[in-house]
């Protein structure tokens, strides 16, 4: 009888634990491809997330932000590297993330940023003005950057109706609600 409890229990935890994903595609209209477009689940009411202690590494190379979007969760620090053998700065015009301005630095030093909230920073240099990356801070743990053909997977999802938005760096961004239930298919078009 307590082997048959404890099983009970232990399979009705579980059961409440229960995660699954969400994958699909998202076409992006009038854009070259539906690459760098990122999909993430809004703010869950009553839930918070701890940033976490290892920090995002972007880098500046070939006069170009590597990648080009990232994604990461809001109180993540991003480092920013020069690879190059020219001074680099980043800045953002941003409110989101205040408009910061990290200044400028030489190769093979970096200098770190902290996104503190939701953001979608765009993120350009003084010195190369045909510099742009973005990155975008999500409310959760929940999110994907989009491959060249729109496809994305957030993984360990748990089980539950949440808001799935999509930012993209050129077109519109959207929003829809998503129920998941182990396996969760969602399909999002968004245009210029």
């Amino acid at each position: 009888m307590k082997t048959a409890l404890c099983l009970t229990l232990i399979i009705g935890t579980a059961g409440s634990l229960a995660a699954g994903d969400i994958h699909g595609k998202v076409t992006c209209k009038g854009v070259r491809d539906s690459a760098d477009a990122v999909v993430y689940v809004a703010t869950i009411p009553g839930k918070t997330f701890p940033a976490p202690a290892a920090h995002a590494k972007m880098d500046q190379k070939n006069l170009v932000f590597i990648p080009h979007v990232m994604a990461v969760l809001a109180g993540t620090t991003v480092d920013y590297l020069n690879s190059d053998a020219v001074l680099h700065n980043v800045f953002s015009p941003d409110a989101c993330c205040d408009k910061f301005n990290l200044g400028t630095w030489p190769q093979g030093q970096s200098k770190s940023y902290t996104f503190k909230k939701e953001c979608a920073a765009t993120l350009l240099c003084k010195v190369h003005p045909e510099m742009e990356g973005f990155v975008v801070a999500s409310p959760t743990p929940y999110f994907a950057v989009t491959k060249a053909d729109g496809t994305f997977t957030i993984a360990n999802v748990p089980d539950g109706a949440y808001t799935v938005k999509v930012w993209h760096p050129k077109c519109k961004p959207a929003s829809k609600a998503v129920t998941v239930a182990g396996a969760t298919a969602a399909a999002f078009e968004i245009a210029k």
